[in-house]
């Protein structure tokens, strides 16, 4: 057995970013801690941090008044924090600045006169947060099928956004189909499809040619982790998206397959490295880390924690 490591994989710098915040924010205020929705979606790091004290809420009117509420990298919406300030919770915003920058275009384009179509998967926390920034203006769209149902006619204002953690294919083929049915429409200068969600499904591509399994690590609800996979199985290959080593079933191997590992940007390296242990153990394994493509991006922590004035009582939402 050959293990293919994709290189890109595992964390992105959101997610580092949101980590370190909840990891600061707890060293810094004590627990318990809250935060609006799971800080990313991954099984393995949301239990750590319940472990540690913090408590994951799906309703802000469920936070004690004054606690501390941290976003998650997932963005919220304006009403989310108008309620925190409501309850006068001490908000620290998490949210990845790639999300922050979707919800700017919304804004803006909201304020334009726009009608917006938002390319992306109904009831995903990014997507409510981001349709929350101007919710008359939105309509959602997840397949080149429900472009074609639109009602809009040629004199329409039409602009789209994205969520970032789609398939690029995927986004590629419904945004060609928009502007097909709608000349007029307009998009963001620069792609909303986040740089490791493409990074980590060019790795996969390009290496998924020469293997018989690709194994993605990451969470049921991981958008990202499940573009990974599906993107494997468009080319295929046998893939299997998995929390960790203890959900490998040795039914997939027959011990001399070329085996490609890889991680959502929300799945920690650790359980990557459980994956080839188990695997390495049972099948002698050979292991080769494949680099596609290198990463050096960095979100620095939310202002609130910045420097020292991090020790001091956070501002009110």
């Amino acid at each position: 057995m050959k293990i293919l490591l994709a290189s890109p994989r595992g964390f992105c710098a959101g997610v580092n970013m949101a980590i370190e915040t909840l990891e600061t924010a707890i060293r810094l205020h004590g627990t318990p801690i809250y935060v609006y929705h799971e800080i990313v979606h991954n099984k393995h790091v949301v239990d750590r941090f319940v472990r540690e004290g913090a408590v994951f809420v799906d309703r802000v009117e469920d936070v004690p008044v004054g606690a501390v509420l941290l976003f998650s990298a997932h963005g919220v919406a304006p009403e989310v924090r108008r309620v925190s300030a409501e309850r006068r919770l001490r908000a620290i915003d998490a949210t990845c600045p790639l999300v922050t920058k979707v919800h700017l275009e919304a804004i803006k384009y909201a304020k334009a006169g726009y009608r917006i179509v938002l390319i992306g998967h109904e009831g995903h926390d990014e997507v409510i947060g981001t349709m929350g920034q101007a919710p008359d203006a939105f309509t959602l769209v997840d397949s080149t099928t429900e472009v074609d149902a639109l009602a809009f006619g040629p004199t329409d204002k039409l602009a789209y956004l994205t969520q970032t953690t789609l398939s690029v294919d995927d986004a590629s083929r419904i945004i060609q189909r928009l502007k097909e049915r709608f000349p007029q429409i307009v998009g963001p200068p620069k792609d909303d499809i986040c740089y490791a969600t493409q990074n980590r499904q060019e790795a996969v591509r390009i290496l998924s040619e020469d293997a018989d399994i690709v194994i993605v690590l990451g969470s049921q609800n991981s958008s990202n982790s499940q573009r990974l996979a599906e993107l494997a199985r468009d080319n295929g290959i046998r893939a299997y998206l998995i929390d960790g080593a203890n959900e490998i079933a040795p039914g997939w191997f027959t011990g001399d397959e070329t085996v490609v590992i890889t991680a959502g940007a929300s799945a920690p390296e650790s359980v990557v490295q459980d994956c080839v242990t188990w695997l390495t153990s049972r099948y002698g394994a050979v292991v080769e880390e494949r680099m596609i493509r290198a990463e050096e991006v960095y979100f620095p922590l939310p202002k609130e924690l910045r420097g020292s004035a991090a020790t001091v009582k956070l501002p009110m939402a």
